[in-house]
């Protein structure tokens, strides 16, 4: 899990930088972005998703050049990783 969030981190940084200086590569660093995330829920499975979760995507693939949509994708990121978390404690639990 921890290398889907540490590559999550690199493209985080390039994503707001490009941002910042309006240079329009925003939009093809989230599209990269949004394949990644995708591709941890394939991975870890469907439940690893937060609420809201499919919804909260489709918004961000809409328009993945927009601010609002790389602030929703990090929030993504940031709660899958605790239910990410929280799922792997019940488990152990279990």
């Amino acid at each position: 899990m921890d290398a889907w969030y540490e590559e999550w981190t690199v493209l985080e940084a390039k994503i707001h930088s490009a941002h910042d200086a309006r240079n329009g590569k925003a939009k093809s660093l989230m599209e990269e972005a949004i394949l990644l995330f995708e591709r941890l829920v394939q991975e870890a499975g469907e439940e690893i998703l937060p609420i809201n979760g499919v919804e909260r995507l489709a918004f961000i693939k809409a328009k993945p050049g927009q601010y609002a949509c790389y602030r929703q994708l990090d929030e993504l990121f940031k709660e899958t990783k605790k239910r990410a978390a929280r799922l792997r404690l019940q488990a152990a639990k279990s």
